[in-house]
C-alpha cells in the first residue's frame, strides 16, 4: 500500500508517520512515498524524514502527480480542509484515512461518507483513543459483564492549554475558527464522544450545554466545554477545558453492579458479589487497582495509531468503505453542533436522532419542537 500524507504538522510527524514507519519494518505492508504541506519549511522537514519521498507545496499537485501510483492519503491538516482533500482524493480512487473531527460540519461528514461509498472506496476517521491500552482494558472488563449494564458515565478531560501546532506554522490555529470549526469541543470532544457511545452501547437522544470562552475577546473557539448527554439506558457528563491546572483524563463507568475509573494510565474496578440467597444491600464489593502503561501524558500517542492500520487493510479487503468509526464521527459532529446551539441558549436540551448519521438536519431546541 503505498500512501500520502497530506498536513505535515504535529500529529503527523510525531503520530502518524512514526506508527506507520513501524509497521513498516514490522510488516513491510506499506510506504509512505509523499507528503504535501503548504509551508516550505515543514516541506523541508518532511524531506529530512522520509529522503525518498517526493513533497509537494499542495494536494492537488500531489495528486496529480501521484495519483495513479497512490493507494491512500492520510489527511493530517486543519480540520477546514478535511472535506475538500477527502473529496478530491476519493475522485483519485484513493482510500482515505483523515484525522478528526472528520469535517467542521455534519453536512459536511455526511457528504464525505456519501461519496466514499459511491466511490467504493474506504474511509476511516482515526479513532485512535479507542487503541489506547486503558481503553482496550476497559473494553475487556465492559464485555465480561463484571460491572453490568452501564447506565451512567462522567468524561472529563483537563489540559493547561490548547494543543499547540508546529512552530514553523500557525501553531494556535486551534484558536482561529477559519480552521479549526470550534475550540475544545471541536478539538477533543470526538474522543469524548465517541467513548461515549462505545460505553454506553447506544446513541444519545439529547443534549444541552454549556461554554465558557476567553473574555478577552481576543479569541472566537470556546476554552470549556460542559455537556450531559441522554442516552436511551442513561446519563453522560463531559467536561473539557483548556484551562486546567494539569493534564489529565479522568473517566468513570458506573453499571448496575460496579464501576470503573480511570485516571489516565490507572484504572480502578469495583465490582459486587451477592452472597448466594442474600438480599442486594448485603452485597460484598470487590475491588482491583490495574496500572495499564499507556502514554496519557504524551501527546503524540503515537503507538494508538498504529492498530488502526490493519483495521483500515481489513475494510478494504472487504469493501467496507463506511464503517462503524466513520458513522460515529458524523454523530460526534452532529452532538456537537447541537451543543453548540444549545450553549447559545442558555443550556437549553436540544433534541438528537443519529440513527441515520447521512440523514444530517439542523440542530433545534427542545423548545421549538414541542412549542
Amino acid at each position: 500500500m503505498k500512501g500520502a500524507i497530506l498536513g505535515y504538522g504535529f500529529i503527523a510527524s510525531q503520530g502518524h508517520l512514526p506508527a506507520w514507519q513501524r509497521r513498516a519494518l514490522s510488516h513491510g505492508d506499506l510506504e509512505i512515498v509523499a507528503v504535501a504541506d503548504r509551508c516550505e519549511a515543514r516541506r523541508a522537514l518532511a524531506h529530512q524524514a522520509l529522503p525518498a519521498a517526493r513533497i509537494y507545496a499542495d494536494h492537488r499537485s500531489l495528486l496529480a502527480a501521484e495519483g495513479t501510483s497512490l493507494d491512500f492519503v492520510d489527511i493530517c491538516t486543519p480540520p477546514s480542509e478535511h472535506a475538500c482533500l477527502t473529496h478530491d482524493a476519493l475522485d483519485r480512487g484513493l482510500h482515505v484515512l483523515c484525522e478528526k473531527p472528520m469535517a467542521v460540519s455534519a453536512k459536511e461528514a455526511a457528504s464525505m461518507i456519501a461519496h466514499a461509498q459511491l466511490a467504493r472506496r474506504v474511509l476511516m476517521p482515526c479513532h485512535n483513543y479507542l487503541h489506547a491500552p486503558v481503553i482496550r482494558a476497559v473494553r475487556e472488563v465492559l464485555d465480561s459483564g463484571l460491572i453490568g449494564r452501564v447506565h451512567a458515565l462522567t468524561l472529563d478531560t483537563f489540559r493547561p492549554t490548547h494543543a499547540r501546532g508546529v512552530a514553523e506554522w500557525s501553531p494556535d490555529w486551534r484558536r482561529d475558527r477559519h480552521w479549526s470549526g470550534g475550540g475544545i469541543a471541536m478539538d477533543h470532544g470526538p474522543h469524548t464522544l465517541y467513548l461515549a457511545f462505545d460505553w454506553m452501547n447506544s446513541l444519545p437522544t439529547s443534549v444541552s450545554a454549556r461554554t465558557f470562552t476567553d473574555p478577552s475577546g481576543k479569541l472566537d473557539t470556546e476554552d470549556t466545554w460542559v455537556a450531559t448527554l441522554t442516552f436511551p439506558t442513561g446519563l453522560a457528563s463531559a467536561f473539557l477545558t483548556w484551562k486546567a491546572g494539569l493534564r489529565k483524563g479522568v473517566f468513570t463507568i458506573h453499571g448496575d453492579r460496579g464501576a470503573i475509573v480511570i485516571n489516565d494510565d490507572e484504572l480502578q474496578i469495583v465490582a459486587a458479589d451477592a452472597p448466594a440467597g442474600g438480599p442486594a444491600s448485603t452485597t460484598r464489593p470487590r475491588t482491583g487497582r490495574l496500572s495499564v502503561p499507556s502514554d496519557c501524558q504524551d501527546a503524540r500517542h503515537s503507538a494508538w495509531f498504529e492498530p488502526i492500520w490493519p483495521q483500515f487493510l481489513d475494510a478494504i479487503a472487504a469493501d467496507r468503505f463506511v464503517g462503524k468509526d466513520a458513522l460515529d464521527a458524523v454523530r460526534t459532529i452532529q452532538v456537537i453542533e447541537a451543543a453548540y446551539v444549545s450553549a447559545a441558549h442558555a443550556g437549553q436540551q436540544c433534541p438528537l436522532d443519529l440513527a441515520q448519521p447521512l440523514a444530517v438536519q439542523r440542530p433545534r431546541l427542545l423548545a421549538s419542537v414541542t412549542a
